[in-house]
């Protein structure tokens, strides 16, 4: 018997992929003002630089484990309490600057200053474009009358917990928020789906994983024998990790409910 709902956060609830797209052209456009470049090739360039030079610092092996992509790295302060958070904490202002200093000079601009500029914008503009799916509360509201509610997400607590400052309405649905940056391991390391659902009191057999990432959320699950959820949204492939069900939208959460047998009084 299904007694909670597991949920990621990212791309799962809030759609972070979208923030981060029009946080970059917002920020793109005010180079386009200045210097006429084309705003896609801008976010392109951008994107590349901030990718590879992610991939050669030191605390590159620590953010992969947790769960921090590159882009988090771009607007992300990074003030937990951990040496590895701290090491990136003094790292992510010379890596913002570098980023877009290297995407300008990829399309001809040699222009630190400005390089400075739009790393300092960046954040400003991510922050102010917070995004959640349409159906999100809507399915949220309908499974906290007759499931117990948690989330579960990779990433820095002190960035996470920002996502959820800037939509306010969204952690009062949940009994635990678990954030692997604070856990010491992120998903899909089974330890951080047990203790879980230690915090609940709950059995792996109790409790469906909700989540868009099949190498994180679905493996994870996986691996610690929770059923899962993988929600498809964009049609992608799958690889070699094979989730429980698939769905395109939330609201296909409510026949697998029902299916497993269960009354959720809709």
């Amino acid at each position: 018997m299904i007694k909670a709902v597991f949920f990621d956060l990212d791309d799962t609830l809030l759609w972070d992929q979208k923030s981060v797209k029009e946080a970059f052209v917002a920020t793109c456009k005010i180079a386009k003002v200045k210097h006429d470049i084309d705003v896609d090739k801008l976010e392109e360039a951008v994107r590349e630089a901030a990718s590879h030079l992610y991939s050669t610092y030191e605390t590159y092996p620590f953010t992969q484990m947790i769960g921090i992509n590159p882009f988090e790295g771009l607007w992300g302060n990074f003030l937990d309490d951990e040496p590895n958070f701290n090491k990136m904490k003094g790292i992510v202002p010379t890596y913002r600057k570098e980023a877009w200093t290297e995407g300008l000079k990829k399309l001809g601009i040699d222009d630190p200053e400005f390089g400075f500029e739009l790393a300092e914008r960046f954040p400003v503009e991510r922050r102010n474009l917070p995004f959640v799916y349409e159906e999100t509360f809507d399915v949220l509201n309908k499974l906290k009358e007759h499931y117990r509610l948690l989330l579960l997400t990779n990433g820095s607590p002190d960035l996470q917990n920002t996502k959820l400052t800037i939509t306010p309405e969204l952690s009062p649905y949940f009994e635990h928020i678990v954030i692997s940056g604070g856990f010491g391991k992120g998903k899909p390391d089974p330890s951080i789906f047990e203790h879980a659902l230690s915090l609940m009191g709950l059995d792996k057999d109790e409790v469906l994983m909700v989540g868009d990432n099949l190498n994180t959320d679905i493996l994870g699950a996986n691996r610690t024998g929770i059923k899962s959820v993988w929600i498809n949204r964009h049609d992608k492939e799958r690889t070699d990790v094979v989730p429980t069900y698939e769905i395109q939208h939330l609201e296909e959460l409510f026949p697998i409910l029902e299916n497993l047998a269960i009354n959720v009084g809709i």
